[in-house]
């Protein structure tokens, strides 16, 4: 590919291919088109170059005319030939292919984005390929920016939930702890009063009776909120432990939701929110039980800050069964104020939210649908109507897929021309 203002005009002299014969004009147009232009023989040698691909890939036509991909390019030349290939025995173009390498005379990586078409004789025969380049290197770069920045601020929002859930679980504890260490006071003085009682022959059967009770009594007490208080930590445990994508575990569903439902009622406090959890039991999956919290954890947070406004009670209902193909079904709902129609729309839109003026990013539902979609490979869908609530339903394969990258998304087709 190279530079020549006459190029357009060239032809290697073991070609009769021109693009234009007699059509000087036309010949004009592609010598100073805005795109990179080049055109291939079937052995993969350029033919011809326009002005503007020598200046996008910093190459000269008396390195690339007539010769091959392969000799000027080897990095290329496999990619290339294959393409060309599909085309000569196809008959179909090749578009949107990403080439990423580096100019001949720079050293910084850029991108092209690629696009190419079979170049018919008039009998029909295909006896050339012709490719448009276009530079998208200033694109990436702004993508990869816009990526890094949305992803920090996903990341964050993620530490918000979890900080939030721990402060809910932590307020829940202190609870049950604080009403067993006044217990244990107690009876602890109880026991010095029946003790000094006992030692100074003073004590009488009606005093011991009563002893025995307020022991019988304070035991009880002790016992059930020292348990809701392990109940509490155990949960919180598992929801720790799970927090990790790469975690992926055989784990009951179920069990699972019912752990993560201990931690989500914990931050609840005095709001008159009900949660209720219906599992199938035994329902078995082989995926990662941190992203499916992180998923129910954002969907509860969600419906706590917008289905209820104005501290309004109502209902959260989460519903765990089997569903067809290996699937399971989720279906979390309220009966909250819902949602209009451009709100639902948009609903699992980023930074999309109907109450930033309070500090909400609106990365809740986002991150929902990115980790429903990308990590655990099932897809979800929304219902809502104003004043009738708000039902999402999430449908996982039982078996998730294996993850693609620190995102989930698959790459597109490219060419790496880097040597």
């Amino acid at each position: 590919m190279s530079k020549n203002p006459n190029s357009g005009a060239a032809a290697v002299k073991s070609s009769s291919v021109v693009l234009f014969p007699q059509q000087p004009v036309l010949q004009l147009i592609y010598d100073t088109a805005p795109i990179g232009l080049a055109c291939l023989s079937p052995d993969c040698r350029y033919l011809q170059i326009n002005q503007r691909l020598t200046e996008i890939c910093g190459i000269s036509i008396e390195d690339h005319l007539g010769r091959s991909v392969r000799d000027c390019v080897p990095a290329l030349a496999e990619a290339v030939e294959g393409i060309v290939g599909s085309i000569m025995q196809t008959g179909e173009p090749v578009i949107g292919i990403e080439v990423a390498g580096q100019r001949a005379d720079q050293a910084d990586e850029r991108f092209w984005i690629t696009y190419w078409h079979p170049l018919r004789s008039p009998s029909g025969e295909i006896v050339a390929v012709n490719v448009a380049a276009e530079e998208i290197t200033e694109r990436k770069r702004a993508e990869a920016a816009l990526r890094a920045t949305q992803n920090s601020l996903i990341e964050a929002e993620k530490l918000a939930a979890l900080g939030r859930l721990v402060a809910g679980v932590a307020h829940e504890i202190n609870n049950p702890v604080g009403t067993s260490l006044t217990v244990a006071s107690t009876l602890e003085r109880k026991i010095a009063s029946i003790a000094a009682e006992l030692a100074q022959d003073r004590l009488r059967r009606s005093n011991l009776t009563e002893f025995l009770e307020i022991s019988r009594e304070a035991s009880s007490q002790l016992v059930a909120n020292l348990q809701h208080a392990a109940e509490l930590i155990e949960s919180f445990k598992q929801v720790a432990t799970d927090r990790g994508y790469s975690n992926r575990r055989v784990f009951d569903l179920g069990h699972l939701t019912e752990q993560f439902a201990i931690s989500l009622r914990s931050g609840l406090g005095k709001r008159n929110l009900i949660l209720n959890v219906d599992c199938q039991p035994n329902l078995t999956m082989d995926s990662y039980p941190g992203p499916y919290g992180q998923a129910l954890t954002n969907l509860f947070l969600n419906a706590t800050a917008h289905a209820f406004p104005d501290g309004k009670g109502g209902t959260v209902d989460i519903k765990v069964t089997a569903a067809e193909d290996d699937c399971v079904e989720i279906v979390f709902s309220d009966n909250g104020c819902g949602m209009s129609l451009d709100v639902r729309r948009k609903a699992f839109d980023p930074f999309f939210t109907t109450r930033r003026d309070q500090g909400n990013t609106g990365l809740g539902l986002h991150i929902v649908h990115t980790v429903v979609t990308n990590c655990l490979g099932g897809r979800l869908h929304l219902d809502s109507e104003p004043g009738a609530g708000t039902t999402i339903q999430l449908v996982l394969p039982r078996v998730a897929p294996a993850q693609l990258g620190p995102d989930g998304r698959q790459t597109r087709t490219s060419i790496d021309a880097r040597a």
